[in-house]
This record gives C-alpha cells, structure tokens and sequence, in this order.
C-alpha cells in the first residue's frame, strides 16, 4: 500500500527531473554560431539569400519607423532575417552532421524539423487542426445531446449536473488547440505565450472537473471550494508566465504535475466506479499516459517532419473521441438515474 501511495509522488518527480535535464546542444555549435551571424551580416547562406537581411519586401529599410514598416498580417506570411539564418544553417549544419555520421541535435529547444509551404512544424499543425475538429464535433453533439435530446427539468434547464463543467472543458480545449496549430506554424514570443497559457488553463480545468466529476461534488458553494484555489492557482501561473517570466522548464512542470494528478484520479475512480462506460475512462487513461511518455521520449524527427511531439498529437485524437464518447455516456447515465430517483 506504501508503494502504490508513493507511486504517483514518484512519477511526478521523474517527470520533473527530466524536464531539468532536457536541453538544447545544436544553437552552441560554434560553426552554427558563425554561419548565422556571417548570414546576418551578408544575406546569404551559400546560394540562398533572404531579402529580409538588409529592406523589407517594398525596398524600406528594417530600420524606419514602426509606421513606415509592413503591416503584422502581411509580415506573419513572411520570414525575417534571423528566423532565416538560423533555419538555412540548421539545414546546412545538419546535412554535416548527417554525413560525418552524427545523431541530429536540437537548436534552440526543437529538433531540426523541416518546413512546408512556410509552415515550421507541419505534421504537428495538420494533427492540430485535427483534433480541433473532433473537440468541436464531440462539444457540439454533446450540446445537441444534453439540450434536444434528453429530458429536461421544467425550469429548462438539464438533469446532468455537469453540463456546464464540460462546455467550459470544450471550449478551453478548442481554443488550445486553435493555438497550438498557430504555434506549430510560426513559432514568435507571442505565439508562444499563447499556445502554453492555453495549455495551463485547459490542463488545470481539466483537473478540477476531475476532482469535482470523481467525488461526486454537485453543490455549488462544495465546487467553489474545491476549484478557487486551483484556478487561483492556474491564473497565477499564466500571469507569471506573461507578465513577469517565460519558464519553459517550470511551465512543463507544473503542467505534468496536473496532468498526472488528473489521469490518476479518473484511473482509480474507473476502477471503484460501477459506470457503465468506466472502460473508455481506462481507454483514454491509458492514452494521456502514452502522451505524456512520447513528451517525455523525445526522439529526432522521422525525415525531417515526424517527431515525438506530433505523435503525441496523433494519440490524442481518438483519445478526445473517446472521451466526449464517455462525457456523452455519462450524461445519459446520469440523467437516467436522477429521473428515476425524481420518479
């Protein structure tokens, strides 16, 4: 009994000892140092020259006034100076690499992965926009489900207690999808704030309706108890993250914890529970850890696209169908049940 109560106290330390360690050995190459600055300087990494060095697209100079400049959604389309340096001699570092019989290395914190039609990551975006397609089908056939086609009390209003619970899931886990493919398509500061901070907020919501949906928790002053300081929580980290410090390490951190805290819950609760449905909890248990172990292997990318990140991706997709398929389940059930005891 000690070592299954220590088990998830464990995994959560392994998971941050290796956020710790994970690091980027590529961008402190000395040749891929001065490739990037001799193309800052020149425009060019052998026979490949960018513009962006030395004027914008209309012949001004990168240096005029922010009014005299392009505006942001025709830039968005385009890549500066730095971004192109830095992805040509990673190309050129790497085919090096590859012929003197090296392993790639990641620069700048990611694998050397290969764009196209301008897109940074585009196995990642596709899967992305996937999965945002089955959240937005599984929201609204739940919608659809809970609204038109089960009873209603007659106020109008759902015997499911959780209704609410799983519209704010949907849509916080829509909207970070939605940034996640814009992150995997042009990695900026901005962006990236975004895509984490979407992240955080979906990850720790996702928390309290574990807590709440476990335990059985139906009363709004209990809910309020339980999930304020874990949204007090949530908020202080997203702020932290945007208004005072980007920390990859700890934002990775404190994102595993929750995550781990949560498939925990729903992995006991699946198995103490007699739901009908308890075995597409154990399903998509197993899912979120086969992601969080592709998170945590992180190996190269498969031709230059595929990497453990997307995959990772690519897993959570039936996992999000086999989830709402649960949330739809649970719904039903839960209905069922409260109009017999109404009877």
């Amino acid at each position: 009994m000690a070592i299954r109560r220590r088990l998830p106290v464990l995994l959560v330390a392994f998971l941050c000892f290796v956020a710790g360690i994970t690091a980027s050995d590529g961008d402190a190459d000395p040749i891929y140092i001065d490739c990037v600055e001799q193309c800052e300087k020149t425009g060019c990494v052998g026979d490949v020259c960018f513009q962006h060095c030395n004027l914008t697209s209309n012949g001004k100079s990168v240096s005029d006034p922010w009014y005299l400049q392009e505006p942001l959604y025709i830039k968005w389309k385009k890549w500066d100076c730095l971004s192109g340096c830095r992805y040509q001699c990673m190309l050129v570092r790497e085919e090096e690499r590859e012929t003197a019989g090296n392993t790639p290395v990641k620069y700048h914190g990611k694998w050397p992965l290969r764009r196209a039609f301008g897109i940074e990551e585009p196995v990642s975006v596709a899967l992305s926009a996937l999965n945002l397609a089955v959240q937005f089908h599984g929201w609204v056939s739940f919608f659809i489900l809970v609204n038109y086609k089960l009873p209603l009390r007659p106020n109008r209003q759902t015997f499911y207690e959780y209704t609410g619970l799983w519209h704010i899931y949907g849509t916080l886990s829509m909207n970070f999808l939605f940034w996640s493919a814009v992150y995997h398509s042009r990695d900026v500061e901005m962006t990236e704030k975004l895509d984490y901070s979407s992240a955080a907020a979906v990850i720790g919501f996702s928390l309290i309706v574990s807590i709440l949906r476990a335990f059985s928790i139906k009363t709004e002053a209990t809910r309020v108890m339980v999930a304020a300081p874990l949204i007090a929580f949530v908020t202080t980290h997203i702020l932290y993250l945007n208004c005072y410090q980007f920390d990859y390490d700890l934002n990775m951190k404190v994102c595993a914890i929750m995550g781990v805290a949560q498939v925990v819950i729903w992995g006991v609760w699946g198995g103490i529970s007699n739901h009908p449905s308890k075995w597409k909890i154990w399903v998509v248990t197993f899912g979120e850890g086969l992601i969080i172990l592709f998170q945590i292997y992180d190996f190269p990318p498969y031709k230059g696209f595929l990497d453990a990140h997307a995959i990772s991706h690519a897993i959570a997709i039936p996992v999000s169908y086999i989830w709402w398929s649960f949330v739809h389940d649970d719904s039903e059930y839960r209905t069922t049940t409260l109009m017999k005891k109404a009877k």
